[in-house]
């Protein structure tokens, strides 16, 4: 297989977790998530949006959108859970990482520490990081006497979550008022065979 990557993506990384948890062997193609100028005649022809993280299978089918790769290489392993209701739940924090919590935590975080322009998004911010709270606030109240987000087992919905909320803190957002994410992320990164995002 072969993964079109950015090191320091966290829809890459949520690839390469779960492909690490299942010992699944990939090459990489590292892509700069600043310099776009490549990507038609990298991706052109295996994703119409241009975007990373775009795997290759190894029957040469591509396969795009990092939720959806999780759930391609997850569903029928423990990282999918096999009732019908905890799989709709484990889609609804995959939605609400697309939707509520990436367009927040992950813009702001590459504003500030990854455009190497920081200054010309300084009146945005402030807008952006109040919607990075709430997301945040959403999955602490969630977490609360919880181990994992689903069935109090480690699942696809906790990759997907953990990585934009594990690097917050390059965004500028405080994780210290969020006992039980802190808590969620330890329990996330002592999972077997966890990769960290700069390996």
């Amino acid at each position: 297989m072969l993964l079109y990557n950015s090191p320091v993506s966290g829809n890459c990384y949520k690839v390469r977790l779960l492909l690490a948890h299942l010992g699944l062997e990939y090459e990489t193609v590292d892509v700069s998530v600043v310099d776009r100028a490549r990507r038609p005649e990298l991706l052109g022809d295996l994703n119409p949006a241009l975007r990373v993280p775009t795997l290759v299978l190894d029957d040469g089918r591509p396969l795009a959108e990092s939720n959806a790769i999780l759930w391609y290489f997850g569903d029928g392993t423990r990282y999918v859970p096999e009732n019908p209701y905890e799989r709709a739940q484990t889609l609804q924090w995959m939605f609400f990482e697309q939707y509520s919590h990436e367009p927040y935590i992950a813009v702001v975080r590459f504003w500030v520490a990854y455009s190497g322009t920081p200054e010309r998004f300084v009146d945005q911010v402030a807008g952006k990081m109040e919607g990075g709270y709430a997301a945040l606030d959403a999955i602490e109240r969630h977490l609360d006497g919880r181990t994992f987000l689903v069935g109090e087992r480690y699942s696809i919905a906790d990759v997907s979550l953990y990585a934009y909320t594990h690097v917050a803190h390059e965004g500028g957002f405080d994780l210290a008022p969020y006992p039980s994410i802190r808590s969620w992320l330890d329990g996330v990164a002592s999972q077997p065979r966890h990769v960290t995002i700069d390996a």
